[in-house]
């Protein structure tokens, strides 16, 4: 008799046994295991195709960057000519980065991305310390982005030639946080059908924006890019950072390997996916930085908290009021995939037993990590403490650099300690060398520019290392705890409905 989950009928009590439970009955974690065999095994379902998972990547990458950074990009560069040569080697690292990680992807072909290659490559406390910090910075960083964006784009039309009110702007983010956690939580399938949606909105407002900034250039309105190289910063540091806010809008290529085990044929589709996606992006986002300098002086960009609206009311006159809508949508899809992407990297850390047990769990109605995704979504309402989206790209981008750094890295330490790994992809070393040092680059030179945020991300990142002794290391953990532990595991357990994986019910 398969195993019931939830509160009894009426009528089953008088059935129930009525012999007393041991301890362990009423504090040990469920599994869901029953007595017979044969029963439906609740796992991660691969339910994602090519289709899906070209839309993930595009869904992900064309989010909220490419709507704000170049407001970034542009202030570090100090010219027209320079920011466009950074979007240009943005893209180009993006696409070398990509097939790094389609080697790493097929050769190690587990959800968690980065968390998966560095522990294969360097053990357990490095692969803690990436996971420490992503669920602490980058990961709900970028949540709040995204949601700090789309909220901005919501409010814009109301506050014409104003600042928007902060609470406002917190408030709409924070309900765009909570309704997507949800609707992940709920279904992927709706979830990944939705990407389909966005995705044409995300490319309409870009078609919308490249073909009349490309008019408005054929008509000889070329001023913006005479001297285009004038006023150019010769500070390396400032460069590195603007490539920061450039790798911003192109973050997202490696999103896909977190869910490699929901992934149809992912020998296939994995590289098949980025190989699609990023030359298309690339193109895409180098042709809307022209349409925007085309049409924007560099002082009205760097006036502007809007881009795209701004661009809008100046090229659509009646018609600008698509212009948000459609870069709400984007940025809402954005968001709403990299919630998606972004659990399943805690639910395969706590799966490995770097984080509590009670974040390995899935919702066995929905086969979802429920409880992955309502733990990151209360950190994602954390960071929006601060309206500032250029501070938080800042300080998100140089940890998420240091250990894409760090997972190159495992690529080229496993190609010398394990040349005997299958490799269905394996590209020429030199490839993975040259993207480590720019990496390398990308990593130090910041590191006088920005010196509060890069020490805010060391420190917590570095902070990881006590955690990781005290709560992995340390194996014989009082008897008090153990039970606190088994008790809060087993009471989210029945308060999400949610089952430990690969296990019958």
């Amino acid at each position: 008799m398969p195993i019931k989950v939830g509160r009894p009928d009426p009528g089953e009590y008088s059935a129930m046994p009525t012999t007393a439970m041991t301890a362990s009955e009423t504090t040990e974690p469920l599994t869901g295991v029953s007595g017979e065999t044969g029963g439906e095994r609740v796992k991660l379902k691969k339910e994602l195709g090519l289709i899906e998972g070209v839309a993930i990547i595009i869904g992900i990458i064309i989010g909220s960057g490419i709507f704000v950074s170049p407001k970034g990009v542009l202030a570090t560069t100090g010219s027209v000519g320079m920011s466009l040569v950074v979007w240009v080697i943005c893209g180009m690292l993006s696409m070398v980065g990509a097939l790094c990680y389609a080697e790493l992807g097929t050769s190690i072909p587990k959800s968690g991305g980065d968390y998966a290659y560095i522990h294969e490559g360097f053990g357990s406390l490095p692969s803690f310390l990436f996971l420490w910090a992503a669920n602490l910075i980058f990961v709900p960083t970028t949540n709040a982005i995204m949601a700090l964006t789309f909220a901005k784009y919501v409010l814009q039309p109301f506050f014409p030639g104003c600042s928007m009110p902060d609470d406002a702007t917190r408030l709409i983010a924070a309900l765009a946080i909570c309704f997507l956690t949800f609707i992940n939580s709920w279904n992927v399938r709706i979830t990944t059908k939705l990407q389909d949606v966005f995705m044409v909105t995300k490319v309409s407002a870009l078609v919308i924006i490249i073909v009349a900034g490309m008019v408005h250039l054929g008509k000889g309105h070329t001023e913006n890019f005479d001297d285009p190289f004038k006023g150019t910063t010769t500070d390396p540091g400032q460069v590195a950072v603007s490539f920061y806010n450039g790798i911003y809008s192109y973050a997202g290529w490696n999103y896909l390997n977190f869910m490699t085990e929901e992934l149809k044929q992912p020998y296939k589709n994995l590289p098949r996916a980025i190989y699609f996606s990023l030359p298309l992006v690339t193109v895409v986002y180098v042709l809307a930085n022209v349409a925007y300098l085309a049409v924007l002086t560099p002082p009205e960009m760097l006036a502007s908290d809007a881009i795209a609206v701004t661009f809008a009311n100046q090229m659509l006159g009646y018609g600008a009021w698509l212009m948000p809508l459609f870069v709400a949508l984007s940025a809402f899809g954005g968001l709403s995939v990299h919630i998606m992407t972004s659990s399943r990297l805690c639910f395969v850390g706590a799966r490995q037993g770097h984080f509590p047990d009670f974040l390995a769990l899935i919702n066995y109605p929905c086969s979802t990590p429920a409880t992955s995704l309502i733990f990151l979504g209360l950190l994602s309402l954390a960071y929006l403490s601060t309206t500032d989206i250029y501070a938080l790209i800042e300080y998100a981008s140089f940890v998420e650099s240091m250990f894409i750094l760090t997972s190159i890295a495992a690529l080229l330490y496993m190609r010398w300690k394990k040349p005997e790994m299958t490799r269905p992809i394996k590209i020429n070393i030199i490839v993975p060398i040259a993207f480590m040092l720019v990496c390398g680059f990308l990593v130090i030179l910041p590191v006088y520019v920005r010196p509060w945020e890069v020490g805010a991300g060391l420190l917590i990142t570095a902070s990881g290392i006590p955690a990781y002794f005290l709560c992995v290391r340390w194996q014989n953990k009082p008897a008090g705890f153990t039970r606190f532990s088994e008790s809060l595991t087993r009471g989210i357990q029945i308060l999400t409905l949610s089952v430990k994986e690969n296990k019958t019910i």
